[in-house]
């Protein structure tokens, strides 16, 4: 198992951790990770390990089975020998792109209250597969109101419920293809807005800025057809 660093801190980009296992293709297992691992659309974060004579650059993060944490090198190199204290150091820009982006998505279902069934983060862009036979009449409308919720300067915070407690409130679930990670006890909840400022209240294990003015503004791009229902809406930040 490895400790989710960022999970703790989304905004922390150095700490420490220890080499615990090599994986057969190469990979680096540490006993905590300060990179998120691939999943729910977002990337797996890269950067660098570096140790006493040594450094290895980071390309991805993968998850395998139960908690463990992979970091993937970005060409082959010497790996850091298992016991081995490093430093693990996030490419930030990248990380922080996709919080903005992450959190704008989360907005964007706010304002095309339909299911979403798929979708996509870069560090400067990402997109929505909706449940949508029609192309939104006016797309100026959307981009407004998106980028008023933004403007609005809303807390971005989570908490937690069990298995039960989601099971009991299907309507939390935006996503029609993809359901949370279930079976460790317990789901994380991404709230945007507090009171009767709340916005939006949804399972996810990604990460997100603490505020939805660090997401800047934003812009709608393409809205293609994916299917007789489908509609695939594109956001940018600008």
């Amino acid at each position: 198992m490895t400790l989710p660093l960022f999970r703790q801190d989304a905004y922390c980009h150095t700490a420490t951790g220890t080499v615990t296992a090599h994986t057969d293709e190469g990979g680096i297992i540490l006993d905590q990770s300060l990179f998120y691992a691939t999943g729910g659309g977002q990337p797996g974060d890269s950067g660098a390990l570096r140790w006493p004579g040594g450094e290895i650059e980071i390309a991805t993060c993968l998850k395998r089975e139960g908690e463990t944490l992979i970091l993937v090198p970005a060409a082959p190199a010497p790996l850091p020998p298992v016991g081995q204290a490093v430093t693990q150091t996030l490419d930030w820009g990248r990380r922080l792109g996709h919080m903005r982006v992450h959190t704008a998505l989360h907005l964007l279902s706010v304002v095309v209250p339909l299911p979403v069934s798929g979708g996509a983060i870069s560090a400067d862009k990402g997109r929505l597969d909706f449940d949508m036979p029609e192309a939104p009449d006016d797309k100026a409308a959307l981009e407004n109101a998106l980028n008023d919720l933004v403007a609005r300067d809303l807390a971005v915070s989570e908490s937690w419920i069990d298995d039960d407690e989601l099971r009991a409130n299907p309507g939390l679930v935006k996503t029609m293809s993809v359901m949370p990670p279930m079976g460790s006890g317990k789901v994380r909840l991404v709230r945007i807005g507090s009171d009767d400022d709340q916005v939006d209240l949804q399972p996810c294990g990604g990460t997100h800025v603490r505020r939805t003015g660090e997401i800047g503004p934003l812009r709608l791009g393409k809205i293609e057809k994916k299917g007789a229902q489908n509609r695939r809406i594109y956001l940018h930040l600008a």
